[in-house]
């Protein structure tokens, strides 16, 4: 899940990132060396970047994960936007944490090489109620996607058809298969989705995460917020029963900063 909005690039204060696995006392880690997608991808990579609360909680007291963040939490998710193709986030999340589209920032002229200065955002969304921002202030080199089924509202269809680019699929909802196939048909083959819960869910049930970056934020919350996965038997676009199957993920690194703990999850 985002820890701040889309937009604003802002001036990004000096982080040192230290690692505790697998090499324990690496100092002054370079992120985007650290988070580097695979060198030979020849296919899409699902890419999750989520933070929680020490005690697992995914949202703070305004119920947005913005409350859980900090300076290298921030550094991290801008690092990971800037070597993405495509910024990948469900409605409720967008409406939550007031998404706009990303900001091009100075550090990534050497992320971005033959690429749009800056990643196009995709939504999914059945209402098609998005923050408008998100609609009109996109640039035409990475206009926002959005990813809607045939049941969607007519009228808002056309409209957001005005400003973004909108793909209809049919059945009730859009599922992890769409978003991927589509995306990737579009060269959008490294894929960071930012959640929520809900979007993070489904994707992990259909087995098309390959990848989650969780960062640990030093805060307790007790019982009431929900965890970075959501949803169930019932929900729109879930599966007809709670998955029995575990999979297995390795350690690819954790670091350490300020007292957040970064960890990045390789599927297999």
């Amino acid at each position: 899940m985002s820890t701040e909005h889309a937009g604003g690039a802002g001036t990004s204060a000096p982080v040192t990132f230290r690692e505790l696995l697998p090499s324990p006392g690496a100092a002054d880690v370079d992120p985007a060396l650290a988070y580097a997608y695979p060198s030979d991808l020849d296919r899409p990579w699902v890419r999750a970047n989520m933070v929680a609360s020490a005690d697992g909680g995914a949202v703070g007291p305004s119920g947005r994960s913005r409350d859980l963040s900090s300076a290298p939490d921030r550094r991290l998710m801008g690092v990971l936007r800037g070597l993405c193709d495509v910024v990948l986030v469900g409605a409720g999340t967008a409406r939550t944490e007031g998404y706009g589209p990303v900001r091009a920032r100075k550090a990534w002229e050497g992320l971005r090489a033959g690429r749009a200065r800056t990643p196009a955002v995709a939504v999914v969304s059945r209402s098609l109620d998005l923050p408008e921002e998100l609609l009109t202030e996109a640039p035409e080199d990475a206009r926002t996607l959005v990813l809607t089924t045939r049941g969607a509202p007519e009228e808002r269809r056309r409209r957001v058809a005005r400003y973004a680019d909108v793909v209809v699929v049919d059945g009730a909802s859009v599922t992890p298969a769409h978003v991927v196939g589509e995306l990737a048909s579009r060269g959008m083959r490294r894929i960071l989705t930012e959640g929520g819960p809900h979007l993070l869910g489904e994707f992990v049930a259909a087995g098309l995460l390959d990848e989650l970056c969780l960062t640990l934020s030093p805060h307790l919350l007790g019982s009431g917020p929900p965890r970075i996965v959501a949803g169930g038997p019932g929900a729109p676009g879930a599966p007809e029963a709670w998955s029995r199957q575990s999979t297995p993920v390795r350690i690819a690194h954790l670091l350490e900063a300020e007292g957040n703990l970064f960890a990045r999850y390789v599927r297999g």
